[in-house]
């Protein structure tokens, strides 16, 4: 791949601000705008950094940059997440019932461990409208689905490649599947009890000063639950199978080759789910390919136009982002708390995948490294992108489907800045704890 050494200045990181600029502000300052034309801004911003590749390195420059951004990071990551949105989309729960502090504090803690095979997005959408539903006769709500956000949108998701994006950016750069459920098991169980215990403290509290529950100790009710497509199970099944075993097509001569095979049998079986759920399901989940379509054109940009600040990253003290490599190092050494704080800063304000592609490529980017001597730095990379990327509504992409579902469900969610005095109530004292306890 083309580095001429006009290719490392800060110039070329343009492009890639000003994605994460446009992610992080237009939809909020200009939504009609960014809703119309996104694709269109996206696009610009591709070409903003295509063009000066031709104009300095050449078409075959431009060409190669571009096709190793899109088979060795963009197809194999859309792959996967085509296949997870799809399957579950195909499945459907329907429950009944009215639920109780300990029924949501249960429904909460098996959504967070179902992120971990279903990615974030894949549960949020399966699970948010039954926990509505459950939840629909009491007066204050908002906080259920607030905590929904933290645990099952974001925190939950953190023990498989499969949870959330930023750990599998990690599994394309060659970490282990099963390292982070060894080694994120532990930071997952501090964060998510605590989570759960203030969660079931709080719910309690307000169940028990809801007007709308005329006799809260009497009130026993068991919730029933349908699941409809369960075919898809199937699928889904034969997806991990390929994707816990990415070491055998690792294995053969040519592993790109074997890789495009993967990817195809991936959306193959997307493809299979899709056409075999029947369409009451797609229905009933409303179920729409819009979401899909977003996120495949914001990574789009998001992989491209990164390229070049990966190599400028890669230069550590010596290179473009000096600066930041001084304040995530403390006397030439790694300081893992320093890590986890600036990944999940960028996480909050910005979107959590490229905050973690951003910091693994500033350890160096050596997963043999990272995985073992220097495994301290990669947890607070994965924690810090994965946690933190619960703060804010554009932390994670999850986030705003939830509050979008639980606003047309009659909920009155809090905006921006009510949502961040929560996540700052609650969810940055446990993090400051946690941090302090791990990294310290």
């Amino acid at each position: 791949m083309p580095y001429g050494p006009s290719f490392l200045s800060l110039f070329w990181g343009i492009p890639f601000a000003g994605i994460l600029t446009s992610l992080a502000f237009l939809p909020y300052l200009a939504p009609q705008i960014w809703q119309k034309w996104h694709k269109g801004i996206i696009a610009g911003w591709i070409f903003a950094f295509i063009l000066p590749v031709v104009y300095t390195e050449g078409w075959d420059s431009a060409l190669s940059v571009t096709l190793f951004s899109l088979t060795h990071h963009y197809f194999p990551f859309m792959a996967v997440i085509t296949v997870l949105f799809t399957v579950g989309g195909g499945i459907h729960i329907t429950m009944k019932g009215k639920a109780s502090p300990i029924m949501n504090t249960g429904f909460l803690a098996v959504g967070a461990f179902l992120a971990n095979i279903i990615g974030t997005m894949g549960a949020s959408m399966l699970l948010i409208r039954p926990l509505i539903v459950l939840n629909k006769y009491r007066r204050t709500n908002a906080h259920v689905v607030i905590f929904f956000i933290f645990l099952v949108s974001n925190i939950g998701g953190c023990l498989t490649p499969l949870g959330d994006p930023p750990l599998f950016i990690g599994y394309l750069n060659n970490i282990k599947f099963f390292w982070t459920t060894i080694h994120l098991f532990l930071p997952l169980l501090f964060v998510g009890c605590i989570l759960l215990t203030l969660f079931w403290i709080l719910d309690h509290y307000y169940f028990f000063h809801d007007p709308n529950i005329k006799d809260p100790d009497h009130l026993h009710t068991e919730a029933k639950f349908r699941i409809e497509g369960k075919r898809n199970f199937i699928f889904l099944s034969a997806a991990l199978c390929l994707i816990v075993f990415e070491n055998i097509f690792k294995s053969f001569s040519y592993p790109l080759l074997m890789n495009i095979i993967r990817d195809f049998l991936l959306l193959f079986i997307a493809y299979l789910s899709w056409k075999m759920t029947p369409k009451g399901i797609h229905d009933s989940n409303q179920f729409s390919w819009k979401p899909l379509e977003e996120v495949a054109v914001i990574f789009i940009g998001i992989f491209i136009t990164v390229t070049p600040i990966l190599r400028m990253l890669k230069g550590g003290e010596s290179g473009a982002f000096a600066p930041l490599f001084d304040f995530v190092n403390s006397n030439g050494s790694p300081n893992a708390l320093a890590y986890f704080w600036a990944t999940g800063i960028f996480s909050s304000i910005l979107d959590n995948a490229p905050s973690y592609l951003i910091f693994f490529n500033l350890t160096g980017g050596n997963p043999l490294s990272l995985m073992n001597e220097n495994a301290d730095l990669l947890i607070a990379i994965s924690t810090g992108s994965v946690f933190m990327g619960a703060m804010t509504y554009i932390g994670n992409a999850p986030n705003l489907v939830v509050q979008s579902i639980a606003m047309r469900s009659h909920i009155k969610m809090p905006g921006f800045f009510g949502y961040l005095l929560w996540s700052m109530g609650i969810l940055l004292p446990v993090l400051l704890g946690f941090s302090w306890l791990w990294f310290s």
